[in-house]
């Protein structure tokens, strides 16, 4: 298993919920970490804070990596400020229940923008500088919804297959380079973003309960040191999902 110590990471939507995890538990890892967010630079700060805590490094940046020249400038400073980005968690993503007859055109882009197209974007960006070292590792936060369909909407559920179909083919174009790329798959994790979804109840999941912040993340920080896993899609779901 690889030491994260001095390990940088970049972790998109890194302010709330999953993402906000995620950060903690690579800082108590050792890694240095990048704390995307998109609008609420209070709760990024908060996440900060708590790197701080626990000795760890860290820069809060601004960016709506749906776009690309935005993603462009969010990695150069933090290459600039940190320097080279060696674990990206691909993080970001929004859920808008609907039914499928009250989805829009706008819905549907805003959907696949924020969730997929933004997992293409910032890979592509810091995989320059993962070739140049060949060490590199690329989680996406994909969902149980691109298994089953989920709770959310057609959307969401595309959104989140798509990022699957992504892990494979990266993983196959980048394992010989060093760099190795997985997916996760939660399935209703005990955040905002769940709870506020009256559809999401824990009576889906098999052991009866919403699932943990921290067991998701502590999946991550293992894919982070495995230089052997890669193309897999690690279910944290409470056998919501079986394969």
């Amino acid at each position: 298993m690889d030491d994260l110590s001095g390990k940088l990471a970049l972790v998109t939507g890194g302010s709330r919920g999953i993402g906000a995890g995620v950060v903690v538990a690579l800082a108590k890892a050792g890694a240095d970490v990048a704390i995307n967010y998109r609008a609420d630079e209070k709760a990024a700060r908060s996440v900060y804070d708590q790197v701080s805590n626990t000795g760890g490094r860290g820069i809060v940046v601004q960016a709506d990596v749906s776009n690309a020249n935005a993603v462009r400038e969010m990695v150069n400073r933090v290459e600039r400020e940190m320097g080279s980005i060696d674990i990206l968690v691909n993080n970001a993503a929004i859920a808008r229940p609907q039914k499928i007859e009250d989805i829009t055109e706008r819905d549907w882009d805003e959907i696949i923008d924020t969730n997929l197209k933004s997992t293409f974007l910032v890979t592509q960006a810091v995989l320059p500088k993962m070739r140049e070292q060949h060490w590199g590792r690329i989680i996406n936060m994909s969902s149980v919804a691109a298994q089953t369909g989920g709770v959310v909407g057609p959307h969401y559920a595309a959104s989140k297959a798509g990022m699957i179909g992504l892990t494979h083919s990266l993983a196959n174009l980048l394992t010989k380079e060093g760099v190795t790329v997985n997916a996760i798959a939660p399935a209703l994790i005990g955040t905002e973003m769940v709870t506020s979804n009256p559809r999401a109840n824990p009576g889906l999941i098999p052991v009866g309960r919403f699932g943990d912040v921290q067991e998701v993340a502590s999946v991550v920080v293992m894919l982070a040191q495995n230089g052997y896993i890669t193309g897999q899609t690690i279910n944290v779901n409470g056998g919501w999902y079986l394969s």
